[in-house]
């Protein structure tokens, strides 16, 4: 399905302790691309919003109120993701604006706000690994699938893959030479020294000593 829109709006909205790559990697992808307009969007206006453990912050140019009816959805996962399925704005805002969007997509463990949103409902979803157990809450069914399309809705896997779902946005609204051409241009090439990029590569040691230096990780990031 390609949008015949003079102009694609693409809003991925911040909440504090977002993956930076989880938002700055799809921005990368899409903000080149003619014809589409990528907008970062928060609950307030000119908002700093801090990553992860604080060092990091992008500036939200524009409010849920300023944006309310996006083309295109893109939410970025990460620590603060847990937290921010109770944001009664942010859930409201992403409800609202899934009504009329082309695509709802989701970063990470951002699926679980798709899912708090009542939109992973019966279908096959991805997600970070480490929350595959979280998803069946909300009635979808966890994949190891990097990226995972049913209808408007898709979801990707950790953070790297939001690269992977902002090309096969690129594809689903301008073709396949497009997404070509600006992954030729970011030159996105992953050539990992280690083939250990999904749990079912890792192996049982590997990923549980990674989920315990997560779990630590997550437990020493400073309060909002």
């Amino acid at each position: 399905m390609k949008t015949n829109f003079l102009e694609i709006v693409v809003a991925i909205p911040l909440f504090h302790r977002f993956t930076a790559l989880d938002a700055v990697g799809p921005y990368e992808a899409l903000h080149m691309i003619p014809g589409v307009t990528v907008r970062f969007v928060s609950v307030r206006e000119g908002e700093a919003v801090t990553a992860d453990i604080g060092q990091l912050q992008l500036i939200s140019p524009a409010s849920f109120t300023d944006l309310p009816n996006p083309h295109i959805i893109v939410v970025p996962g990460g620590p603060g993701a847990f937290t921010a399925v109770k944001d009664a704005a942010l859930m409201d805002w992403l409800k609202k604006a899934h009504i009329t969007s082309t695509y709802t997509t989701s970063v990470c463990t951002r699926a679980l706000a798709l899912g708090a949103a009542g939109l992973l409902e019966g279908l096959t979803a991805t997600t970070h690994w480490e929350e595959y157990a979280d998803l069946p809450a909300y009635g979808a069914i966890p994949t190891e699938t990097r990226v995972i399309q049913h209808g408007k809705i898709i979801t990707s896997a950790g953070i790297s893959s939001g690269i992977d779902m902002a090309l096969h946005l690129i594809t689903l609204l301008k073709g396949e030479e497009v997404a070509k051409m600006f992954q030729s241009l970011i030159e996105y090439d992953p050539q990992t020294p280690y083939d250990v990029g999904a749990p079912s590569k890792a192996g049982e040691e590997l990923v549980e000593k990674t989920r315990q230096f997560s779990e630590y990780f997550i437990n020493t990031l400073p309060a909002n």
